[in-house]
Order: C-alpha cells, then structure tokens, then sequence
C-alpha cells in the first residue's frame, strides 16, 4: 500500500509580495507564460494547479495559458480587487487557494477578491478547516453563500503534519510547530499540520451534513482536478481507495488501489 501523487500545486512564484505569507521574497516572480512552460516541462506534465494573483501585469495572459495547457488556474495570495479578481474568472481562472487566507481583506466597501469569488458560482474555494486559519464563523458566512457544491477542504498541509512540536523545514526555511501550529520565526501561520480527518470532525461539529462534509473532502476535489469518475467516488471503474471512519469520524482503516487493510 502506498499514497498516489495525483499531480503539483504550484502555489508561486506569480503571487503578490503582499500578501506572500510566509513564501521568500526572493522566490517571487512576474507572471511568465515562458517560466510555466519550463515548469511543465520539468514536472512532465504534472502541473494541475497553478496560484497566480491576478493584480500582477501578465497574470490573465497566464491564466490563459494555464487553461488552455488543461492546468486549473486558481487565485491566491493576492491583493486583487473585485475589478481585478473579476478579469482572471473571465481569463479563466475557477479555484480559490485557502479562501480568506492570504487574501485582500473584505470590506462593505471594497469586497475585494473575497467578494468577486463569493458572488461567483462557478469558481470553487477550497478552506484549511482547523479552526486557526480562519474562524468558524467565517467558514459558515462563505458555506451560507457559495453552498455545499463549491467548497472543498485542504489541508496545507507540511512535513510537522503528524509529527510532535518541534523544529521543521519548509521549503528552505525553519517552521516551529507548538501546540500544533505551525508558524515562521516571524511568528506567521507557514501552513499547517492539519489532516482531513479532523477537518471533516470540524467541518461537521460547525453544523455541515456529514453527507456533504464528506463530498467536500472527496469528489468535490476530484472534480476540481479533473479526476470525476476515478478518484473521490466508490463506483465500478473508480480507483479502489477508501478510508474506514469510525462512528467519531476517526480513521480506522486505509485502502488505496485496492490494497490495504480495511
């Protein structure tokens, strides 16, 4: 038994020094069609998300490249205004990386990125469900707005993922993790250690169906990357990779392809 690499998240280099989280300053780029092409054909072909903020000169040239090379081109770690943020949905960008995070903050008079891709039904928002990256609260205004159907879990997760605090690498740089957060020497959130198990048990203990808990950590992705009908659905012709939860949503058993133990 072992895990399956589905395809790369290119979450940079085209993102805003703005709103950068924790990325190297150094390691940001303009957006560049010529750098994706490098990119992809480093990865084989691998590339099945790339971040981009839409307010940087070249992002929608970008965005349409990625569409076009069958890359979901997804908005993230921007300081995008609604104006802005409209243009990249209509270059063709349909994903939202770590709603709320890393975002324009929204404002009754400046809805900003957060407001252009609430108001969109077409584009999906992924969220990190662990009650630190974004309050409940916040997760229930944007599952009350966009619905069951557009709103995937994410993990973000990082290498301390499973492990006890302590010192970790994250790309080529120290993270802390204490009391489970994961955070820079700047004291900033670096992604988290979080698991789609206990976001499922948040997600759910915020009041969401567990029907459609889970579909936001199952097909709903797949459908995202465009894996319907393979992954994140139990159909004949589908992968064979299940987990067993128990009745407190904990995992009991693991079967990828077919094998495990279950």
């Amino acid at each position: 038994m072992a895990a399956e690499i589905l395809g790369i998240h290119l979450e940079g280099p085209f993102i805003s020094k703005a709103r950068r989280g924790v990325h190297p300053p150094d390691a940001i780029a303009r957006p560049s069609v010529e750098i994706l092409n490098k990119f992809r054909a480093a990865s084989d072909g691998l590339i099945r998300i790339l971040t981009v903020a839409p307010e940087i000169p070249g992002a929608l040239e970008l965005i349409t490249a990625a569409v076009a090379n069958g890359i979901v081109a997804a908005i993230g770690h921007t300081d995008a205004d609604y104006d802005q943020t409209r243009a990249a949905i209509h270059a063709g960008a349909r994903h939202a990386v770590h709603f709320y995070n890393a975002m324009r903050p929204f404002s009754h008079r400046d809805p900003g990125v957060i407001g252009a891709i609430l108001t969109e039904p077409d584009v999906t928002a992924e969220i990190i469900a662990d009650g630190i990256h974004v309050a409940g609260p916040a997760i229930q205004v944007l599952l009350g707005t966009k619905g069951f159907d557009t709103v995937l879990l994410a993990s973000d997760g990082t290498a301390a993922t499973g492990m006890p605090d302590g010192n970790f690498r994250l790309g080529n740089f120290e993270v802390t993790v204490k009391d489970g957060v994961c955070r820079n020497s700047e004291g900033k959130l670096a992604g988290s250690t979080l698991t789609l198990d206990r976001a499922l048990r948040y997600i759910v203990a915020l009041g969401v169906p567990l029907i459609d808990a889970l579909r936001m950590a199952t097909i709903l992705p797949a459908r995202r990357l465009g894996l319907a009908g393979k992954k994140g659905i139990i159909a004949i012709g589908a992968d064979a990779d299940l987990v067993v939860l128990t009745p407190e949503l904990r995992v009991a058993g693991v079967m990828t392809r077919g094998a495990g133990l279950v």
